[in-house]
């Protein structure tokens, strides 16, 4: 399998071979921020299998325990700011691909949900095989 996707002005394109782990839709707050919506949909792979062409900026998001700690690293286009890609540390190399910037949405079926405490209570998503609260 492969799939490709871009940001909105172009710059920064990238695909993903393989098989994937899944599509998760994160419900966490920091996800919500980033994506202007109330969840985000992401296809969950190893950083081994992503081929990214043009510079993308990193932020460390130190997630909600107010630490110095980096839980996430978040890479975007430093052009147009669109989400690409997000490294969860600590997971030897899971990557979560930010499903909206695919060439090709079509095919994306999440099934797994986390973070669900923080799911917005109109949030009624169906056909879910897991859902993870964190807290």
């Amino acid at each position: 399998m492969s799939v490709t996707g871009r940001c909105l002005c172009g710059e920064v394109s990238y695909e993903v071979t393989g098989d994937i782990v899944a599509t998760a839709v994160c419900h966490c707050d920091h996800c919500q921020r980033q994506s202007g919506g109330a969840f985000s949909v992401n296809i969950v792979a190893h950083a081994s299998q992503l081929n990214v062409t043009g510079t993308l900026v990193t932020y460390g998001d130190r997630g909600d325990d107010g630490g110095d700690t980096v839980h996430v690293e978040r890479r975007f286009c430093g052009t147009c700011g669109s989400p690409i890609v997000s490294e969860l540390m600590g997971t030897d190399g899971v990557i979560a691909v930010k499903a909206g910037s695919l060439d090709d949405k079509s095919a994306v079926k999440p099934n797994v949900e986390v973070w669900c405490e923080h799911r917005q209570p109109w949030v009624d998503l169906p056909g879910m095989d897991v859902s993870i609260d964190r807290e």
